[in-house]
């Protein structure tokens, strides 16, 4: 037997015990809990290899909460940032470090063409850094891969598996949302998504051949939509005035953050152009 310390109590273990085993052993779920070993950020993905030894130390906190928790911070969130993994910066912990501590309410991960396996490997960093900055984290499109990775919600568009499937997968506590485009598919969306998004407000390229929905999809959402919704699409620190004139106080971006020099400055300003207080 060997003696191992968390949360300051310290605990008698069998020798070779892998942090998950143990986690286990305080009938938490490890898909759920931040460790830290020994004074260091421990990866989910190395739970259960990881053996402690004796003398070890461990701090534990369950980081991801239940559905009514989850859609409260939803109600409160203002900035949403969409980005890849940042392969060919090679900066995603760091990245995202930065822009969650900068005041990110939500983090998706979107990466189109990746196979499950690597989205899997990327939303263990994702996971991570918004369990460390009280964040929530969304996958695009692959409920499979929320599931599996212990994501707070899915985010689907009008040609995807549609929302009620996508509940049927990840259960009553996800949060999930669904991009509108106008307000046809506005008022068709179904009430088991949790939020959705207007857009894109301007052309962008991330979104190739769409046409942009413009200000006034934003204008109905704010006069038709009582759940959460965030305008989406070209939105930067130069036009945000016009957006949140239209009714927005909550928004979606990609390349004003994940393209900016500084990207924590960038949302900075961002938040500052927003209301301080979101509304449906």
């Amino acid at each position: 037997m060997i003696t191992v310390t968390a949360n300051g109590k310290a605990f008698e273990i069998e020798e070779r015990t892998s942090v998950s085993a143990f986690i286990r052993s305080r009938e938490l779920d490890p898909r759920y809990v931040v460790v830290e070993h020994n004074g260091e950020p421990l990866e989910r993905a190395r739970y259960g290899e990881v053996a402690l030894a004796d003398g070890d130390s461990l701090e534990l906190v369950r980081a991801v909460a239940g559905g009514s928790d989850r859609r409260e911070r939803l109600g409160r969130a203002r900035l949403y940032v969409v980005t890849d993994a940042r392969r060919g910066r090679g900066d995603l912990r760091a990245f995202l470090d930065a822009i969650l501590g900068a005041g990110v309410d939500v983090v998706q991960l979107r990466e189109k063409a990746a196979e499950g396996g690597d989205l899997l490997r990327w939303a263990e960093v994702f996971r991570a850094a918004a369990d460390r900055h009280g964040a929530l984290f969304t996958i695009n499109d692959r409920a499979d891969v929320a599931l599996a990775c212990g994501a707070d919600g899915l985010h689907v568009g009008q040609n995807d598996l549609p929302v009620e499937p996508c509940r049927e997968i990840l259960g009553p506590e996800a949060i999930i949302g669904l991009s509108t485009h106008d307000a046809a598919q506005a008022d068709a969306a179904p009430d088991d998504a949790d939020y959705v998004t207007a857009g894109p407000i301007w052309e962008t390229p991330t979104k190739p051949g769409r046409l942009a929905a413009g200000l006034g999809h934003a204008r109905y959402l704010a006069g038709h939509e009582s759940r959460p919704w965030f305008a989406i699409g070209g939105i930067t620190q130069e036009n945000l005035r016009e957006v949140v004139g239209a009714g927005a106080s909550r928004i979606v971006v990609v390349r004003a953050v994940t393209d900016a020099d500084d990207p924590a400055a960038a949302v900075r300003a961002l938040l500052a152009g927003l209301p301080s207080a979101a509304r449906s």
